[in-house]
């Protein structure tokens, strides 16, 4: 079966499960074409053009992108104007659209922002230090939101207990502004993504 992540440019979210033995394919725009890292399948295609392949899906995650409809860009919605909200909403459609047909259970990241207005509330919100258990380097704020449903388990949250009393860094708020900034702000902490894994794995449940 087959572990699905779009709009994915890292193969963090995967990477637990080709460890694990699946076969993972990540959609996004910055990819060149096909290529493959293991059992990590990289595809360079836009989500509103791109139909998944038919078959039995495991899993499947998004993380449309943020830029237009994150609270952090508050100030310079204006200056984007409608356009840039209308470029931004059917990625998150068709995002959601793909990952209910899956038939799987599924899971739509976004930062804080516009989607509870134009979609629904969150299900879920997580920090990365939530999950420090699994990644102390992940010691960091990013109020996160997650909208589920195919019977996503949200992990309990399990923070390093060598970590308590330690302020949480707010590095994603201080990034430098740059043409990699989004990039950066959008990397999947790897505790949050071993912590889904470990949460929905069937085998490892089924044990």
């Amino acid at each position: 079966m087959i572990v699905l992540s779009l709009c994915d440019r890292t193969g963090v979210m995967v990477q637990p499960w080709a460890e694990a033995g699946y076969d993972c394919l990540c959609v996004d725009m910055q990819h060149n074409g096909v290529s493959q890292v293991g059992r990590i399948t990289f595809v360079g295609a836009d989500v509103r053009e791109w139909l998944p392949p038919r078959t039995d899906y495991r899993i499947a995650f998004a993380f449309a992108p943020c830029t237009h409809i994150a609270n952090s860009g508050n100030k310079h919605k204006a200056d984007k104007g409608l356009d840039a909200l209308i470029e931004a909403l059917p990625i998150v459609k068709d995002c959601r659209d793909i990952l209910q047909w899956t038939d799987a259970p599924w899971m739509l990241e976004n930062p804080v922002g516009s989607l509870s207005t134009y979609w629904r509330k969150p299900d879920h919100y997580f920090h990365p230090y939530d999950y420090t258990a699994f990644e102390s380097g992940d010691h960091y704020t990013k109020k996160t939101c997650l909208w589920t449903g195919g019977g996503f388990v949200m992990p309990p949250r399990q923070p390093d207990p060598s970590l308590a009393g330690v302020e949480p860094d707010d590095r994603i708020h201080k990034a430098p502004p740059s043409p990699e900034r989004a990039d950066i702000r959008s990397v999947t902490p790897k505790g949050f993504a071993r912590a889904v894994f470990l949460a929905n794995e069937p085998q490892r449940l089924a044990a």
